[in-house]
Formats: structure tokens, C-alpha cells, sequence
């Protein structure tokens, strides 16, 4: 059998379970995996060998895109860890936090109004500048104080910055268009 179902995503890719992963060696991992496990190799086999050849490729690209993206990433080792960040059912913030939504929310807001694409690339970088630095706090929240719960509380905050981007990228298409 080419393909272990029972390895977790990091396990497949030879990538030990952490939130900092060598981006360059996912991509090279996966990139091998595919070319074992694409179906086009298969295709001269039975209906079995290319159904499960489809389903080895599925469950790479799954497990791929899961590891490339950091809130993602974060939300399987959590997973891995037992913890379940609850973002649907636990909306409770800390005021602080969602007074800043509200601003992000205002400015934006005004700067679609005002179709003002330099204010909009502003926020846009301001955003992006910080939710690097939340993806830096949540690496050292899992890798290295294992503080399962505080990284969980940072991915529902990142979950609502997620959202305010692609609300920011929405307008600047808006606008470009």
C-alpha cells in the first residue's frame, strides 16, 4: 500500500506536528506524494486501484492545504491536541478586542464610501502586518508553552481577522474595477 490513511497530516509529510513547518519542505513533501498517488498513474488499473488512487490524492490535497495555511494549521494541531476552538458556538471576546472590530469595521467602511483605494491598501497592510504578529504569538502559544486553550482563544480572533480581510480585498476589488 502507497498511502497510510493513519498518519496524521503532518506524519504523511514527514513534518513533525508544530505550527512553524518548513513551508519549502511541505511543498516538496506533497509534490512527491502526488506524483505517487495521481490517478493518471492508475489509470490502466481496476475501477478499485483508481478509486483508491483517487482517494490517497484527496486526502494529500486535504491534508496539504490544511498545513499550508497558519489558521488552519493551528486548528489541526488544537484537533491533534484534543482542544476544539469552538468558533461557531463561542463568539465571546475579550471588549478590548472587539472594540478594535468595530474601528477596523468604521474605517473600512469610510474608505469604501470615500472609494479611497490608498486608505483601503492601508488597512489591507496594517491588517496583514498584524495578523503576522498574531501568527507569531499563536506559533509560541503551541509550540512553545503548549497553551492549547490561549491558542485557541487567539484562532477565534483570527477567524474574525480573516473575516475583516476578505471584506478589505472585496472592496479593493470594488474600487479596481
Amino acid at each position: 500500500m502507497l498511502f497510510d490513511f493513519s498518519k496524521n497530516h503532518f506524519e504523511l509529510f514527514g513534518l513533525a506536528p508544530a505550527f512553524h513547518v518548513d513551508v519549502g519542505r511541505l511543498d516538496q513533501a506533497y509534490r512527491e506524494i502526488q506524483t505517487l498517488v495521481h490517478p493518471d498513474k492508475f489509470a490502466h488499473l481496476g475501477d478499485q486501484e483508481k478509486r483508491l488512487s483517487m482517494q490517497w490524492a484527496t486526502h494529500a490535497n486535504e491534508a496539504y492545504q490544511t498545513l499550508k495555511k497558519p489558521l488552519s494549521r493551528a486548528r489541526y494541531l488544537l484537533h491533534l491536541h484534543g482542544v476544539d476552538t469552538q468558533e461557531e458556538s463561542n463568539t465571546a471576546m475579550p471588549a478590548e478586542f472587539l472594540m478594535a472590530q468595530m474601528e477596523w469595521r468604521e474605517a473600512i467602511m469610510e474608505a469604501k464610501e470615500a472609494q479611497d483605494i490608498s486608505d483601503m491598501e492601508q488597512l489591507h497592510n496594517r491588517l496583514r502586518s498584524e495578523m503576522r504578529e498574531q501568527h507569531q504569538e499563536l506559533g509560541r502559544l503551541l509550540d512553545e508553552k503548549a497553551d492549547y486553550q490561549g491558542a485557541s482563544g487567539l484562532v477565534r480572533k483570527l477567524k474574525f481577522m480573516e473575516k475583516l480581510g476578505e471584506e478589505i480585498d472585496t472592496a479593493l476589488e470594488m474600487m479596481e474595477a
